[in-house]
């Protein structure tokens, strides 16, 4: 792709005037991602003001607006991601307005000779930085909601009495860790063209189509194609978001055999396997894996393999020949913990005083039981974590080790890189400092709050340590695939060893130990962009920093007066059955606390625990990418073979539950459609609207969820028909046991 002649990003026409890399370097240093070389433009305008007053005021804005609705929604039964998108589109009229309308007086501030409230029109680098604070927002809805999470679960379900000081430490030094992790990386992750964050094209396409003036010959722009697809994305929600939410899960088979549990169990997009089932709501599509039209073709094919596998071949097997863990006993599909007669666990009878295990009460009230689904999801993340390092050792270990004891300048660099060197870098000791200071505050909640927190000092520098060691390996994956394999069950199962009994030891650990590398990639991937946008990297520095510290402020401050305000948050067996703050994303992350913290893996996965084998799962993840590897090199001609991805095959089973089989099955021939059949027998129309169809169909369906929601279900003013019905396969979840009794379902005799 040549570079692009006519780019507007000043918003006042002109082209953007190339920085001073020659022709014949240009050619020689394409990225060679040839989605990257189709998307990112190769030049650079090195004049255009980038931290004006308009960035930090529009971008700290798009922040809070984020960071109420996401908080907000995250709490609700059926919560709801506002991704920065929408901010992204809001803002750019109002950055326009801002420049017709603020004075271009230049003021004298300090040191600086001159400061205007309006340095000219609103550039694409100010958009860009926009973005990058709104993206802070948008971590409340995504990883961020770790952090209160955790809050969360210590206030509501253990009544733990957390001071507001005590939570805020908590949640600031999480991200500053993760952004202490991200400096240190940044050489491995984001120098090297091959590390090239698919997700951020979709930004980079929607940046140009906002901002690129094209021409009306070569058919319809992308900002016409954006609008467009918008409006669509927007009107077509209003049928899956309120008055036919059937669509988001379309069950059939359950219509056919109405009175058949097994019927039931196999066709129900909610509570079941989801065959033939599928959706037409993207919220759903998109929900667990994000969007699949950002997915590299390889990465799907990898996921639906592992996805196809477990589901529909190991699952039924288990489930229905063998038995497995007394599956009859419990619904098919559900994230809920158990006892041996399938009634719900409650965890209240064997917690003590200080919220801790009771063992007597335990012995007395008997084990916990999984439903097989749940507990092989666990198995697999097993897998996924020893096969993600022994993946990344094998494949790009040589690379990682030059760049770790080389200079970069011995390091072929690709155009983004080249004209990157025209900006001065962040000293590495930059990071070093602020990740010495969260180390610092985090051993001080340690040390003052260690009966609430029961977190031990040491415990602490082996979550920091394990983070540490992750978010490298774990960042190859995520830069390479856009997928993240999930790695939190290895930190509950190592402290739930060490400190059994003790849950929010437990949660306080995989906080440390996951959501710092959470943190840490987002970072990571928002540096990325700053690369392909070509964002001064001490701007992004102090953007990044800034944004983080505000954003982990407002969102504690925005959960704590829902939790402090709302009555009964949380409690679904206090609650109306109506309500909508039952709180599913929590209610999971309560659950791992117990199984891992309370209970303790010894009891589940030791010698004696019914789930003992799920234990094998982890030398077996290290091994199964070694013969990959070796046929690879010896078959380089058979370029499918190195496309065979171990940590992606097993991602075909995360996040199930809460993620229904429906979810990911129709994510995977969405990814079909696009960027396999398109991608390759129409690769022109792929390059020009791909990522901005993405982007619209993700901006349309928040615009219109934020709606409909305020305008209609906060008022409580929701349908009643066949239609709103969740999808009419009410057995899906009945045991198939003789002699077990639940609410609804027949019994077996």
């Amino acid at each position: 792709m040549a570079a692009p002649e006519n780019v507007n990003a000043g918003g006042g026409g002109g082209p953007l005037p190339c920085a001073a890399v020659s022709r014949s370097e240009e050619e020689e240093g394409r990225c060679p991602v040839e989605e990257v070389a189709l998307v990112v433009p190769e030049t650079d305008d090195p004049t255009l003001p980038v931290l004006t007053f308009r960035a930090w005021f529009l971008g700290m804005t798009s922040c809070f607006i984020l960071i109420f609705l996401n908080t907000f929604f995250s709490y609700r039964t059926q919560p709801l991601f506002i991704s920065a998108i929408l901010m992204q589109i809001l803002t750019l009229p109002m950055g326009r307005l801002m420049a017709a309308a603020l004075p271009t007086r230049s003021y004298s501030v300090g040191r600086w000779s001159s400061f205007s409230l309006n340095p000219g029109p609103f550039n694409v680098k100010e958009h860009v930085m926009v973005t990058i604070l709104a993206n802070c927002g948008a971590a409340t809805g995504g990883f961020e909601a770790y952090s209160m999470g955790a809050i969360t679960v210590m206030k509501t379900y253990y009544n733990l009495n957390l001071t507001f000081f005590a939570a805020f430490l908590i949640v600031v030094t999480t991200q500053l860790m993760g952004y202490g992790w991200a400096g240190m990386m940044r050489r491995y992750l984001i120098e090297p063209a091959e590390m090239w964050w698919p997700a951020n094209l979709a930004q980079v396409s929607l940046f140009r189509a906002l901002h690129e003036k094209e021409s009306k010959k070569a058919g319809m722009t992308r900002m016409q194609f954006f609008l467009m697809f918008l409006v669509a994305s927007f009107a077509y929600y209003t049928f899956p978001g309120y008055l036919f939410p059937l669509l988001t899960f379309f069950s059939w088979t359950c219509w056919l055999w109405p009175r058949s549990v097994t019927a039931h169990q196999v066709g129900s997009g909610y509570h079941g396997l989801g065959l033939g089932a599928f959706s037409l709501d993207w919220a759903g599509i998109a929900a667990y894996h994000g969007s699949p039209l950002v997915t590299p073709w390889s990465s799907i094919v990898n996921i639906a393999f592992g996805f196809v596998f477990f589901i529909y071949v190991i699952f039924p097997l288990c489930y229905w020949k063998y038995n497995t863990f007394d599956a009859h006993k419990f619904p098919i599909f559900s994230n809920q913990l158990f006892t041996s007669t399938g009634q719900k666990y409650d965890v209240t009878k064997i917690l003590n005083s200080r919220f801790e295990l009771d063992t007597a009460a335990f012995e007395k009230f008997g084990k916990l039981y999984m439903v097989p689904l749940y507990a092989m999801s666990l198995g697999s993340g097993f897998a996924r974590v020893s096969s993600v390092f022994m993946h990344v050792a094998l494949y790009n270990g040589g690379d990682i080790w030059k760049r770790f004891s080389w200079s970069t300048k011995k390091i072929k660099l690709d155009i983004h890189a080249k004209l990157m060197r025209n900006y001065k870098a962040v000293p590495r000791w930059w990071f070093l400092v602020v990740l010495v200071i969260s180390i610092g505050l985090s051993l001080l909640v340690c040390f003052l709050l260690k009966q609430d927190v029961q977190l031990p000092w040491w415990g602490f520098l082996l979550a920091a340590g394990l983070a540490w060691l992750l978010t490298l390996p774990v960042g190859v994956i995520q830069a390479t695939t856009n997928q993240q394999p999930g790695y939190d069950l290895v930190a509950q199962l190592m402290i739930g060893y060490l400190l059994p009994g003790k849950p929010i030891a437990n949660l306080l650990f995989k906080m440390y130990g996951k959501t710092s590398i959470l943190h840490a990639l987002s970072f990571l991937s928002d540096f990325k962009l700053g690369h392909y946008m070509k964002i001064p990297p001490r701007s992004m520095f102090t953007v990044q920093l800034v944004g983080s510290l505000v954003a982990s402020l407002a969102n504690l401050g925005m959960g704590w007066w829902m939790l402090e305000s709302i009555p009964n948050i949380c409690d679904v067996e206090a609650l109306h059955p109506d309500s909508p703050w039952t709180c599913p994303k929590f209610r999971v992350m309560f659950d791992t606390t117990v199984v891992w913290g309370l209970i303790g893996p010894e009891r589940l996965f030791g010698p004696h625990g019914l789930y003992r084998n799920m234990i094998w799962l982890f030398p077996l993840g290290a091994l199964l990418p070694i013969p990959v590897w070796i046929l690879s090199r010896k078959f380089p001609d058979k370029k499918w073979i190195s496309l065979i991805n171990i940590p992606l095959i097993t991602c075909g089973f995360t996040g199930i539950p809460p993620a229904a089989p429906t979810n990911i099955a129709s994510w995977i021939v969405m990814g079909l459609i696009f960027n396999h059949f398109l991608f390759k027998y129409r690769k022109g129309w792929w390059q020009k609207y791909n990522y901005v169809l993405s982007s619209a169909l993700d901006a349309g369906t928040a615009f219109m969820g934020v709606l409909l929601f305020f305008a209609l279900q906060n008022s409580g003013k929701n349908l009643k028909w066949w239609g709103t019905e969740p999808d009419h396969c009410p057995l899906a979840s009945c045991p198939t046991a003789p002699g077990i009794t639940v609410a609804g379902c027949p019994v077996v005799k």
